[in-house]
């Protein structure tokens, strides 16, 4: 990865629906624009992301989704509405940004969460984006999120226990990302607060698959992990507002678009299956898998693969887009 960078340019877009989406651009203001699409949904687009480009060839533009980071309203305030706060309106979001820049096309980078949005974005407007960059690949349809919120009690079933065992009984057969979503806006704010607690024990489990794992530190942060909680939930529960497979239905129209797809082969959070499936449908993409790592990449493998990537589509050149 690349030393750590300041952003030399930042704002706050005002993206309508009472929502005002921050972003940042460090680099190289010549260079190739490239677009960081942050994983959660909720996380936020930390300093993390910007180690992932050179600093001399790229023009990096990183902002918060909607609800979260140093974007507003918070969605950690049990007032802020999430109904303006879809898949689509984050897509709308996305090109508002783009053109508030002046930027034709942009490479996209994007991990777990933010390769969902990636997939949808490139489906969407694919005149606008030059590549993709995705790793720990999902898709967020209904059988990922069965598997993510149940089956994994196969592999945890201690903590799975405790997970579904918050629910109120009625619920604990049904879409439990619902369940929580509901729990986590009801009026009691000791409701609220267990069902973010345990919402983000379980987020941290299921990833903790690579020694040496350690909890997540944001999740001691009750603002983060409401925030954090309260997005997941509603867009797991909604299936991240896509038709079930439509991304890779649609994978036709990524076609002409190069595209590097990473993932690790222990990821059990998100399981292979999902990237293996999106590169037999898009064949301008290069699936790489990681041996030995799981979810994320935190300047591991996974991390020097997502590096090696964005660094072969430095130079090259590419149709120009619009504005």
């Amino acid at each position: 990865m690349y030393p750590p960078i300041e952003p030399y340019e930042h704002g706050m877009l005002d993206v309508g629906d009472g929502h005002r989406v921050y972003w940042e651009t460090c680099g190289n203001p010549k260079g190739k624009p490239a677009l960081v699409l942050h994983g959660g949904p909720g996380s936020g687009a930390t300093p993390f992301w910007r180690r992932l480009f050179d600093p001399a060839a790229y023009r990096v533009v990183l902002f918060d989704q909607r609800g979260c980071g140093r974007s507003t309203p918070d969605a950690a305030d049990f007032a802020t509405s999430l109904e303006a706060n879809t898949t689509w309106h984050l897509i709308a979001d996305i090109e508002q940004l783009r053109r508030h820049l002046g930027i034709g096309q942009w490479l996209v980078v994007g991990g777990s969460w933010g390769a969902t949005l990636g997939f949808a974005y490139a489906e969407e407007h694919p005149r606008s984006v030059s590549e993709l960059v995705l790793f720990s690949v999902t898709n967020s349809r209904h059988r990922e999120v069965e598997w993510l919120t149940r089956d994994m009690g196969r592999i945890f079933p201690e903590e799975w226990a405790r997970f579904r065992d918050t629910v109120p009984p009625a619920e604990r057969d049904g879409n439990l990302a619902a369940a929580y979503a509901r729990m986590l806006a009801d009026l009691d704010p000791q409701v609220r607060e267990k069902a973010a607690l345990e919402w983000c024990r379980w987020e941290d489990t299921h990833v903790a698959t690579d020694p040496g794992h350690e909890p997540d530190p944001r999740y001691a942060d009750p603002v983060c992990r409401m925030r954090i909680a309260r997005l997941v939930t509603h867009y797991w529960a909604n299936a991240a507002f896509l038709e079930d497979d439509a991304l890779l239905r649609d994978a036709a129209k990524l076609a002409g678009i190069p595209g590097a797809l990473i993932h690790g082969r222990i990821d059990i959070s998100s399981p292979l299956d999902t990237a293996w499936r999106m590169a037999q449908a898009w064949p301008d993409a290069e699936l790489t898998v990681i041996e030995r790592e799981g979810h994320g990449a935190g300047g591991g493998e996974t991390a020097s693969a997502v590096v090696a990537a964005i660094d072969r589509f430095a130079t090259r050149s590419a149709p120009p887009g619009r504005i």
